[in-house]
């Protein structure tokens, strides 16, 4: 079974810059997508042309922002749009598909924003999103895709000391976030399979930062402790465009 995670920066302008294509060529069984920027028919209307997949959106209240969407070969047993928290679930950051023998939930995490204004709400994001998944893993494994917007190790940015608790994404405080989903038992795929491989899924538009791979590593495939086994392959696709994210991809037996 392949998964694959993209956060597209925008449905509307990924599908002018060959998303559709991009699909069809990756060929994913489940394909979950972040920063839709898009209200769920205009989700629908952009990606009309995708044929065989069913379709689960969930869009913020604010038009043209967050967002998130899954679209599935196979038809889910459920499919639930956010955590059931108010507070949280009017960005459209979160959607749970449930399949026979797991949860699949994709994140758009908070970014804790411009001088850090948002870190405190952030890191109440972080406990409250860890608690939701640690109650749906009572029930069955979960997977937890999508734009963590955090660099969990230096490994995983090109130049960790000029980010460290200055930058959204590379604070102390948004590391113990992803440290404590770690320690509650879920495994980071693609660093489990890849320990030492410097790769990363999203570069600034400023700069010529993806031509010099100055990047960051902010999307993941975190999985239940009890599906270890079942981790095949885990990739990140650097060569896929059309956002400033690339699509981040694992592969169950």
């Amino acid at each position: 079974m392949k998964l694959i995670s993209w956060n597209v920066n925008g449905i509307r302008a990924a599908v002018k810059k060959d998303f559709l294509q991009a699909v069809a060529d990756m060929q994913p069984d489940v394909l979950c997508i972040q920063e839709t920027k898009a209200q769920d028919e205009q989700v629908l209307a952009a990606i009309s042309d995708l044929d065989g997949y069913h379709v689960y959106t969930s869009s913020a209240v604010r038009p043209g922002y967050s967002g998130t969407a899954v679209f599935s070969r196979s038809k889910p047993k459920s499919v639930t749009p956010g955590t059931g928290l108010e507070e949280h679930d009017q960005e459209g950051r979160v959607i749970c598909a449930e399949y026979q023998d797991f949860f699949l939930v994709t994140v758009y995490t908070p970014n804790s924003g411009s001088e850090l204004k948002r870190l405190d709400y952030r890191e109440k994001w972080d406990r409250d999103f860890r608690d939701y998944v640690l109650s749906l893993e009572k029930h069955k494994p979960v997977i937890i895709c999508g734009d963590l917007n955090v660099c969990h190790k230096p490994i995983d940015i090109a130049r960790p000391d000029a980010n460290y608790n200055k930058s959204a994404g590379y604070t102390q405080r948004e590391i113990d976030g992803m440290d404590s989903l770690i320690d509650a038992g879920f495994i980071d795929s693609f660093r489990h399979l890849h320990p030492d491989t410097v790769k990363y899924s999203w570069w600034s538009m400023r700069g010529g930062a993806r031509a010099r791979n100055v990047g960051w590593r902010l999307d993941y495939f975190l999985v239940s402790k009890a599906m270890q086994k079942r981790i095949k392959s885990a990739e990140i696709l650097n060569e896929v465009y059309g956002s400033d994210h690339c699509p981040v991809v694992l592969t169950l037996s």
